[in-house]
């Protein structure tokens, strides 16, 4: 009996394995094919990256939890979604999402320290998240870091070309640093 249960948890555990490498071939096909400069196909891409990304790997309870932390902050209800998003991250620390979606709660409610806090933790487990690094931006303008702000604009280009806000972007800091030196 005790043999069945132990060959029952390998096989569930290989399962998991190998739907987190296919996954993750999945993820590095879609960032290959973001390279791509035409804006309407790399559109494309990214929303099945924001799906791949918003879907936990082997546990739908989470995700159930992700999206109900994100209906929080679309009804503006933004500590409800830093306590579910918190509970996430405790309950998965390695699903770079929750930490994204709880530094841009941060973000919202002007905890930006905290929000890099998060942002660097995304990027710890998913270092080309163009959404993340782009929040990364956001903070370091608001943190008067233009520099930083810069070089994550920079990175999310590299990782999606065809991202326009990322140009806008730098355009806006530079301005802002003309603006300060005068």
């Amino acid at each position: 009996m005790k043999k069945k249960i132990l060959v029952a948890i390998l096989s569930l555990l290989s399962f998991n394995s190998l739907f987190a490498d296919e996954r993750s071939i999945k993820l590095d096909e879609l960032f290959n094919d973001l390279k791509n400069n035409d804006q309407y196909i790399s559109n494309k891409i990214e929303q099945k990256i924001w799906k791949i990304w918003s879907t936990h790997p082997n546990n739908s309870e989470l995700t159930t939890m992700l999206n109900a932390g994100s209906e929080f902050v679309n009804n503006n209800q933004l500590l409800e979604a830093i306590e579910i998003f918190t509970k996430v991250i405790e309950l998965d620390p390695s699903w770079p999402e929750a930490w994204n979606k709880r530094a841009t709660v941060f973000y919202m409610v002007g905890e930006f320290e905290k929000s890099q806090k998060d942002i660097d933790e995304v990027l710890k487990l998913e270092n080309r998240h163009f959404g993340a690094l782009a929040g990364q931006g956001l903070v370091n303008i608001k943190l008067e870091n233009y520099d930083k702000a810069i070089e994550s604009y920079e990175n999310v280009m590299e990782i999606y070309p065809s991202m326009n806000s990322s140009k806008i972007m730098i355009k806006h800091i530079k301005d802002l640093i003309k603006k300060q030196s005068i």
